[in-house]
């Protein structure tokens, strides 16, 4: 993503002002960062000297002040970049920074393991009709081992979470065609699918963490699911939830 990004997902918004909004390379904060390939910091977004002020008005409704934007990189390439901001004209301390830079961290090797899984499935095509059954049970075998040896809980989820996908769509329509969710069963689905955990589900669904659970598990026994990640997998087979779910907090 190195000419233009989208911010496509927020946490603790006072509105919607910023949802979706594209932020070509150089502009504003981070733009800057996108431009630059590093971390741009400013005290008081508004009264900052060293970025351009286009998109001030999305900025607006949400009160900013301080705010510091990390470019999530892959090589040369910057992929993504991560907002911490706060309401109060202060300076986001080493702590912070820290904290945003372990979260960058973690992006960035979830993005290295997904890609080089999506570059070993496209070298097999298990599930092609010319590919055996076997090559696609390999596959899985040698991914799941790759999981156990990442220490990274999310990047270890999420590799599991592609290892499931690999098991053949027609068998998964079958263990799921008749299943139907509730509103908030597929919300809870959703928000799994996004990464978050059952505490962020509470605070961001408004729901007691043993509410989450509940919704969970009955999703999970609908689904004939044994984990989260295949109740997600079997209800995107099934067409109960999106190939691609975005949750905004």
């Amino acid at each position: 993503m190195n000419h233009a990004l989208r911010i496509n997902q927020l946490r603790g918004t006072l509105t919607r002002s910023l949802e979706n909004l594209l932020v070509d390379a150089g502009a504003g904060l981070g733009g800057k960062a996108v431009a630059l390939g590093r971390v741009s910091t400013v005290r008081n977004y508004f009264s900052a000297k060293g970025i351009t002020h286009e998109y001030d008005r999305a900025v607006a409704p949400e009160r900013l002040r301080a705010m510091v934007a990390i470019p999530v990189r892959t090589g040369l390439v910057t992929r993504a970049v991560l907002y911490v901001a706060t309401r109060d004209q202060a300076t986001c301390g080493d702590r912070v920074l820290r904290a945003a830079a372990e979260v960058v961290s973690r992006l960035e090797r979830d993005i290295l393991v997904e890609e080089e899984v999506w570059r070993r499935i496209a070298a097999s095509s298990p599930w092609s009709a010319a590919a055996p059954r076997e090559a696609a049970g390999e596959l899985r075998a040698e991914l799941t081992a790759i999981a156990g040896s990442i220490t990274d809980g999310q990047a270890r989820a999420r590799l599991l979470a592609v290892c499931e996908r690999l098991k053949p769509p027609a068998d998964l329509e079958c263990e799921s065609a008749a299943v139907t969710l509730s509103a908030r069963e597929v919300q809870v689905l959703a928000a799994v699918s996004a990464g978050c955990t059952n505490d962020e589900i509470s605070a961001h669904l408004d729901l007691k963490p043993n509410t989450v659970k509940s919704y969970l598990k009955n999703a999970m026994c609908k689904l004939d699911a044994t984990n989260r990640i295949q109740a997600v997998n079997k209800a995107r087979a099934a067409g109960l939830l999106p190939a691609a779910t975005p949750f905004l907090g």
